[in-house]
C-alpha cells in the first residue's frame, strides 16, 4: 500500500525522500523494523488478553521434566506471528507481484487451518484437535493453489541463463534487487514457461520435473503439472508437519524458522538479482526479489515471538503458528525454485520428522515380530530423546539452534558447491 502511494508521490510530485520506496532492501529493513515492532511491543498485551480470556495450553503428562510447569501456558500465539507477518508485508510489497500473493495465502489459510485446530483443543477441551485428515486436506488445497499457479500463470517465468557482462548491467540494477536486464543491452535472456528447479551439488544445477514424464513422448512437457503439483503437494504437508513436530520445546521451532527465513532471504536476494544469478551461475526468476520483504516481515515476527517463547516461554504459538511457519517456509523456497534444499536447510524439521517415522515403524514391526514394541529413542520426537537423557531443555534448543546454522550456511554454499 505504501509503495504505490509513494510511487504515486515521486513520479508525479517529485517529493524528495519518496524515491528510497522503489529499493527492496530499504522497504525489506521497514517491514523487518515493524513486524519486531507488533511482535515485541503488542507480545506483552496480547499474553496479558490470552491469560484472561483462560486461553491456556493442555499438556499430556509425558512424564519430562518441568512438562507441569507449562500447564495453562497462553497459546494461539501464532496469530501474533501471523499480524507481524501480514501487516508490513501490505504495507511494504509489491501487492500486484503474484509471488506476494501466494505468500499472503499460505499464510492466511495454513494459520486458519492451526487456528480451528486450537480452538477445538483449548475452548472444546478436545485434546486431540482438527483431525488429520482435516489438516492434510488444508494443505492439498493449498498445494494444489500453489502448483497450479507456479505452472499456469503467465508471470511465473525463469530468464534462461546469460553471460551479461558487467558493462551492460547499469548502476541501478546492480542495487536493485530485482532488475531486468537492460532493454538495449546486446545480451537479452529469454522468459520461459518451466518447471525446473534448483539441485544441489551438480555442476548443471537445475532440474526439470517435467522430463519425468518424458516416456508420453513428444509433448509431454504440457502434462507436466501431472507430476509437479503433487510434488508441492508433499513438501508443503512435509515441511508444515515437520514444523508442527518441531514445536515441543520452548522456543525451538520459532528461532529454527528465524534462521531458515534468513537463508531463504539470501536464496531469494541472489535468484532474483541479474547480477548474482549471473555470477553464481544459478537460475534468474524474475520478480522474486520482491520476495526479500515478505521473509524480512517473517524473520522480524519469528524473531519477536521468540523474546516471549525462550525458556520459560510465556506464550506458545500454538498450531496457529506452527503449521503457518512450515507452510511458509515450503512455500517460499518452491517459488524461489530451491526446494530440493530442504532437507538440508529444514534438517530440523526433517530428522525430527524421521526420528517419529522411525520410532513408529520399528515399534509396530517389533511388536509384530516378538509380540511386544520396541523403541529406538528414548521417545519421539527426537528433542524428547534429549530430555529423557536429563539434558536441559535450555540446551538442547541451544544446540539444535546451532546445528540449525551451520545447516544453514551450508545450504548457502551449495550455490558454488557442485
Amino acid at each position: 500500500m505504501l509503495y504505490t502511494l509513494f510511487e504515486f508521490l515521486d513520479q508525479n510530485y517529485d517529493i524528495p525522500g519518496t524515491g528510497v520506496f522503489q529499493y527492496i532492501s530499504f522497504r525489506a529493513g521497514m517491514a523487518l523494523i515493524l513486524s519486531l515492532f507488533i511482535t515485541m511491543i503488542s507480545g506483552g498485551k496480547i499474553i496479558a488478553l490470552l491469560k484472561k480470556k483462560q486461553v491456556g495450553e493442555t499438556i499430556r503428562d509425558l512424564g519430562l521434566q518441568g512438562q507441569s510447569d507449562k500447564k495453562g501456558t497462553p497459546t494461539m500465539g501464532g496469530l501474533m506471528m501471523i499480524a507481524a507477518i501480514i501487516v508490513p508485508t501490505l504495507l511494504f510489497a509489491k501487492l500486484n507481484n503474484v509471488y506476494i500473493i501466494l505468500m499472503i495465502i499460505a499464510t492466511l489459510w495454513l494459520g486458519f487451518i492451526g487456528f480451528i485446530d486450537d480452538y477445538i483443543k483449548v475452548f472444546r477441551k478436545d485434546k486431540q484437535g482438527l483431525h488429520g485428515k482435516f489438516k492434510i486436506l488444508g494443505q492439498i488445497v493449498l498445494g494444489i493453489l500453489v502448483g497450479a499457479t507456479m505452472f499456469f500463470h503467465e508471470g511465473v517465468v525463469i530468464r534462461e541463463k546469460a553471460e551479461i557482462p558487467l558493462e551492460f548491467i547499469s548502476t541501478t540494477e546492480i542495487l536493485e534487487l530485482d532488475a531486468p536486464p537492460r532493454v538495449d543491452s546486446p545480451f537479452p535472456m529469454e522468459s520461459v514457461k518451466s518447471t525446473k528447479t534448483t539441485i544441489p551439488f551438480f555442476k548443471d544445477n537445475e532440474f526439470d520435473y517435467a522430463v519425468l514424464l518424458s516416456f508420453l513422448g513428444e509433448g509431454y512437457e504440457k502434462w507436466a503439472f501431472l507430476i509437479f503439483i503433487p510434488i508441492v503437494i508433499l513438501i508443503i504437508a512435509a515441511v508444515s508437519n515437520g514444523a508442527n513436530i518441531t514445536d515441543g520445546l520452548d522456543g525451538l521451532a520459532t528461532g529454527t524458522s528465524a534462521i531458515i527465513g534468513v537463508t531463504l532471504g539470501v536464496l531469494a536476494y541472489v535468484s532474483g538479482n541479474v547480477v548474482f544469478a549471473n555470477y553464481l551461475n544459478i537460475m534468474f526468476i524474475p520478480n522474486t526479489g520482491e520476495l526479500v520483504v515478505f521473509i524480512a516481515a517473517f524473520v522480524g515476527a519469528c524473531i519477536g515471538f521468540l523474546w516471549y517463547n525462550t525458556y520459560p516461554a510465556q506464550v506458545f504459538m500454538g498450531d496457529t503458528g506452527s503449521l503457518s511457519l512450515g507452510g511458509i517456509i515450503a512455500v517460499f523456497a518452491i517459488v524461489i525454485r530451491k526446494e530440493l534444499l530442504i532437507p538440508i536447510l529444514c534438517g530440523i524439521f526433517f530428522v525430527e520428522s524421521l526420528s517419529v517415522i522411525i520410532q513408529v515403524t520399528w515399534f509396530k514391526i517389533t511388536k509384530k515380530r516378538f509380540g511386544a514394541g520396541r523403541r529406538i529413542f528414548l521417545m519421539a520426537p527426537l528433542h524428547h530423546h534429549f530430555q529423557l537423557k536429563n539434558m536441559h531443555e535450555a540446551k538442547i534448543v541451544q544446540r539444535f539452534f546451532i546445528v540449525g546454522i551451520i545447516l544453514a550456511v551450508f545450504s548457502v554454499i551449495t550455490l558454488k558447491l557442485r
